[in-house]
């Protein structure tokens, strides 16, 4: 009894996180931005810590003679040890470990600190994973199926390895400093603002490296008090006491609440394995950050991130369309307004523009993309499946409809099931089943067909395709 007891409390705790998150994800009217930490990483795929990558990198590096606990205690700051590490692995690349590395980082431009990011982008390379399947475990693939399905608006990261781009193909990485020269204007891209191991140079590893980060970092929080402000905002793989946080929640300190109150759209999410035996999930937790300030965010504890993961992805409606081609639609409109049409490299019908603009309809059929106000529209204009139309003709099924239809496509290059429009429509259901339906005008069309009286198929303005 007292387990059931537990069970049924935890199962409240979910329905009432999970309401709360879609109430918040439906009042803002965009997608989730997602923080991801190492621990995503360690859950999927046993990425390394900061710790165990530095204790792996010491036991490596001969010239590190000491266990990595002395580092650990002499140094305290897993920064102020790779600065002494990046040391260690320049010495003994120029010495007895030159055949560790490429030929190509022996060159004096080259920076002292080369020599251990190769090695970090070697090591991290060689655990993650190919590809997503690779991760076989049932509950895990739950999980990472439901991230997935989140379509983040996008993705910030202080993650080296490449995991992210496996989970989210689409999204364009911005890789440390190149967020600079990114557009402000843009959706769908993963931003790994500590670097990546596509690019070692970038990454972000000892204190010199983090000293410049922070010099440089002013268009970063500019772009994260914008997204604070008209975002859910999601940090997955971290500890409430992590530094990257902190900074985070310290960059966006001015764009915080003045009220001792919990920020209604920030959310850390965090495992617990043994949750199952917790009566009383945490509801929020407190951050300190710098001046000596606090806020409280909302908290989600869980050994399971599946019902999570869909919850913040309930209000998706876009779950089949491209996050690169909205970016690259969000670009491209940024660059014509900001760039071709100042400059007159492009002509602008700015009479047909102002009633697009009016019209969300319209606007975005500027794009080439159909809007359905109401899915029952579609209905109503194409009620028959292939069969009920051979009936229609006084036909017993289908199979007298289809030379009808090949006669349209040979005598007027016309055909009438390859494309959505005034006469047939494809509607889809689920991932693979796409049924296919046709309008009154279809039966008429197809009436004059069967009778071979002379009939017309000229294009009119399509109607709206599912």
């Amino acid at each position: 009894m007292a387990t059931d007891a537990v069970a049924t409390r935890y199962a409240s705790y979910q329905a009432d996180v999970s309401a709360d998150i879609a109430a918040c994800v439906q009042g803002m009217s965009c997608q989730p931005i997602l923080f991801i930490g190492s621990g995503l990483s360690r859950r999927y795929f046993g990425g390394p810590s900061w710790d165990e990558l530095l204790s792996r990198l010491a036991k490596e590096c001969p010239l590190i003679d000491r266990d990595f606990a002395y580092y650990k205690q002499s140094l305290v700051s897993p920064l102020a040890i790779g600065e002494a590490f990046a040391a260690s692995y320049r010495e003994w690349a120029w010495s007895t470990g030159r055949k560790s590395f490429p030929d190509s980082l022996f060159d004096e431009k080259v920076p002292g600190n080369a020599y251990i990011k190769h090695r970090i982008a070697e090591i991290l390379s060689s655990m993650t994973p190919a590809s997503v399947v690779a991760v076989t475990d049932p509950q895990k693939t739950r999980e990472l199926a439901t991230l997935q399905a989140i379509r983040p608006h996008a993705i910030i990261t202080t993650n080296y390895d490449q995991f992210l781009e496996l989970l989210f193909p689409d999204y364009m990485p911005i890789i440390g400093q190149q967020i600079i020269r990114s557009n402000s204007l843009s959706v769908g891209e993963l931003f790994k603002i500590h670097g990546c191991v596509s690019q070692p140079g970038s990454l972000v590893f000892t204190s010199s490296d983090y000293d410049e980060f922070m010099r440089r970092k002013k268009y970063l929080s500019a772009k994260l008090l914008t997204y604070f402000s008209e975002h859910p905002l999601v940090f997955i793989g971290y500890g409430a006491a992590d530094p990257n946080i902190k900074a985070i929640l310290s960059d966006i300190d001015e764009a915080l609440p003045e009220t001792a109150g919990v920020i209604p759209n920030v959310y850390i999410l965090e495992w617990r394995p043994e949750m199952a035996a917790t009566d009383t999930p945490a509801r929020e937790r407190l951050i300190a950050i710098e001046g000596a300030k606090g806020v409280r965010i909302k908290a989600i504890e869980t050994a399971d991130f599946t019902w999570a993961f869909e919850a913040f992805g309930t209000q998706n409606n876009h779950p089949h369309v491209s996050a690169k081609l909205l970016r690259s639609l969000m670009v491209r409109s940024y660059e014509l307004v900001r760039t071709d049409i100042p400059r007159k490299l492009v002509q602008a019908n700015f009479e047909m523009l102002e009633h697009a603009v009016d019209s969300p309809g319209e606007f975005a059929k500027l794009f080439g993309i159909s809007t359905i106000a109401d899915p029952s529209v579609i209905s109503a204009k194409y009620p028959y499946i292939l069969t009920e139309v051979g009936k229609k003709l006084g036909f017993k099924g289908w199979n007298q409809v289809q030379p009808l239809l090949e006669r349209v496509k040979v005598e007027k290059g016309f055909d009438l099931k390859g494309t959505d429009n005034r006469f047939h429509c494809a509607v889809k259901y689920g991932a693979t089943t796409v049924v296919h339906k046709y309008s009154d005008e279809s039966i008429t069309l197809l009436k004059k067909v069967r009778d071979k009286k002379p009939y017309e198929v000229a294009p009119q303005k399509p109607s709206p395709a599912p």
